[in-house]
């Protein structure tokens, strides 16, 4: 593989209508989860990707698995349990620019995963394992499996790739801070949010954020800034990456993994940090301007088209 994703994916309920929640009375249903999403933005992207987890023996994890298989991402590494269920959660989009999320996802079997549910043969073949911070807060024993992977993978000279994507609603502050920061240590790339950055510091300057990813130990880190754009840092240079403009977003959810997914495929495919950044940035512009976690994750020729400046309304 070129790259191995750990952590859950669930099924995910819209109201067809803006408003309170409470006033739906029908639904899309569509499939998310943020290593997922990675997942599949690598696959979009060209890329041989594998993803982790576990299911509900359901027709919810059936469709899931479906889902991931379609999109051409290896499945081969999840596990249906009989006796939990699938996870789900509902987005409730308020008003423009305005989404809340209601997670249904505790005792799911994704948060049953354990170390001994992993593979080392399989972990020992990949070039990056992509991991975030929502994994090992849905259980202790995610969280153990989320540290055995990255030994797993460390030992066999991966390169770990941790993206913070801090989820509040899943566990209390102080035990987020420590084991998030206990992730920074080990990853040798961090791409956190500015919002993230500055739960995890006390500190809201992207330069001296920076820094302080680095001093973790980290050799890259990538600091998300939204609209603006992304800084990147290493010890040896840092600079900003401007973002490219939206006419309107569209559904905000999913822009970090698509960034994410377009980061990796730039190192993946040898291109300096600037420009794997500027690729990040394109993907997740893409993402926003479609509803739907995975909807709006771009083929490689969309973008390259918004690289080049070339995008059309129509193709004819």
């Amino acid at each position: 593989m070129d790259v191995v994703t750990l952590g859950e994916s669930m099924v995910v309920f819209t109201p067809t209508s803006d408003g309170f929640m409470r006033n739906a009375s029908q639904f899309t249903k569509k499939i998310g989860g943020a290593e997922s999403n990675v997942a599949v933005g690598l696959a979009r992207l060209g890329h041989k990707v594998g993803w982790i987890s576990k299911l509900g023996d359901d027709e919810f994890g059936k469709a899931v698995l479906a889902s991931l298989k379609g999109e051409n991402v290896d499945i081969s590494q999840v596990i249906f349990d009989t006796e939990a269920p699938t996870g789900i959660y509902f987005k409730e989009p308020r008003r423009q620019n305005s989404t809340r999320v209601y997670y249904y996802r505790k005792g799911s079997a994704a948060s049953k995963l354990s170390p001994t549910d992993l593979n080392p043969d399989y972990l020992s073949k990949t070039k990056y394992l992509h991991i975030t911070g929502i994994t090992p807060a849905l259980s202790e024993s995610c969280q153990e499996t989320v540290f055995e992977a990255i030994r797993l993978g460390k030992q066999n000279g991966s390169t770990i790739v941790f993206d913070p994507n801090l989820r509040t609603k899943l566990w209390d502050e102080e035990t987020a801070r420590d084991t998030l920061l206990k992730m920074a240590k080990e990853a040798d790339i961090v791409l956190p949010g500015i919002a993230e950055g500055e739960f995890l510091f006390g500190e809201s300057d992207p330069h001296k954020l920076g820094r302080l990813f680095l001093a973790q130990g980290a050799k890259v880190v990538v600091l998300k800034m939204g609209a603006e754009g992304a800084y990147f840092f290493t010890e040896k240079e840092s600079a900003l990456i401007p973002g490219f403009p939206v006419k309107q977003v569209v559904d905000p959810v999913g822009a970090g993994d698509g960034f994410a997914a377009g980061f990796l495929s730039g190192l993946l495919d040898g291109l300096e940090l600037g420009k794997a950044v500027e690729r990040a940035n394109a993907v997740g512009a893409l993402v926003t301007m479609v509803n739907g976690d995975v909807d709006g994750l771009p083929e490689r020729d969309e973008v390259e088209q918004i690289l080049n400046k070339n995008s059309e309304d129509v193709v004819r």
